[in-house]
């Protein structure tokens, strides 16, 4: 299957005259990116991976990260986005991924302009979002597009692979990802990062950041030890887990219980 896959997209690449292009993959390390970019790679594109971080991202990963990219001998870029964020989020209206993906795709084009790439890559699959209403807008060929329309094409090698076919074809190429057990927010278990459980519903305030990446990480750390999923939603403390019995809940309400009661204090204190 992973042969198959990595010949479908050499003859994809000649026809769209990919080999005679710089292309710049979003890497965020997870299965979908890590096999995008092995796949790129692999069919002998000029490829590059940009990874976009901020204070609160998770740092366990990263060393997997600059491994994998080390071992392709693949050029990896790190940009920190913390400004950007704050400024394009707080204070408004979650979820704060929305805002995020905003940031780092503005980031990537300019990344991508000023140092003289022609293509911007993700890892996005048929199960994504983008699969539907918004990919159907284009008459072409769905792994190579101008959507969204932000001045430079946008290749996407797994874009007519569902979930299950990228978990068989990651498996056989190898790919493992570092995991933080997080209750991810989808089928799949896709992780992401702890700002990812700000409440929604919430008006965005930077205190939450750093509750989001306290509480989770104290989370992560009991869910890695009982190999289950788990993660909280703040500010509100709903903890979600896949896996859980009582007593691992029960040990995951103690963990939080002084972050709890560190943030009610704050929050009277502000009152």
């Amino acid at each position: 299957m992973l042969s198959r896959a990595i010949e479908d997209l050499k003859d994809f690449a000649s026809r769209e005259s990919l080999y005679e292009k710089k292309i710049l993959l979003m890497f965020s390390g997870g299965k979908d990116s890590s096999l995008a970019l092995y796949l790129l790679k692999k069919a002998g594109l000029d490829v590059s991976a940009i990874t976009f971080i901020h204070r609160w991202s998770w740092r366990e990963p990263l060393p997997r990260m600059l491994k994998f990219t080390s071992s392709l001998e693949v050029e990896h870029y790190l940009v920190d986005i913390t400004e950007s964020l704050l400024r394009n989020s707080v204070g408004r209206k979650g979820p704060i991924c929305i805002h995020c993906k905003k940031v780092m795709l503005k980031n990537a084009y300019w990344f991508a302009r000023a140092n003289g790439f022609d293509i911007i890559a993700k890892g996005d699959n048929a199960n994504d979002k983008i699969k539907g209403a918004l990919l159907d807008q284009w008459d072409g060929d769905h792994r190579l597009s101008t959507i969204p329309r932000i001045g430079i094409p946008i290749l996407r090698p797994l874009i007519n692979y569902i979930a299950e076919e990228v978990e068989a074809l990651a498996k056989e190429a190898n790919i493992k990802v570092f995991r933080m057990y997080e209750y991810g927010r989808r089928r799949q278990w896709r992780e992401g990062c702890p700002l990812q459980y700000i409440d929604k519903e919430q008006i965005i305030k930077e205190e939450y950041f750093d509750l989001a990446y306290e509480a989770n990480y104290e989370i992560s750390k009991i869910a890695r030890k009982h190999k289950v999923r788990m993660s909280v939603i703040v500010p509100s403390f709903m903890v979600m887990c896949h896996g859980c019995n009582e007593k691992v809940l029960k040990e995951a309400e103690a963990a939080l219980e002084n972050i709890k009661r560190r943030f009610a204090n704050a929050s009277s204190g502000k009152n």
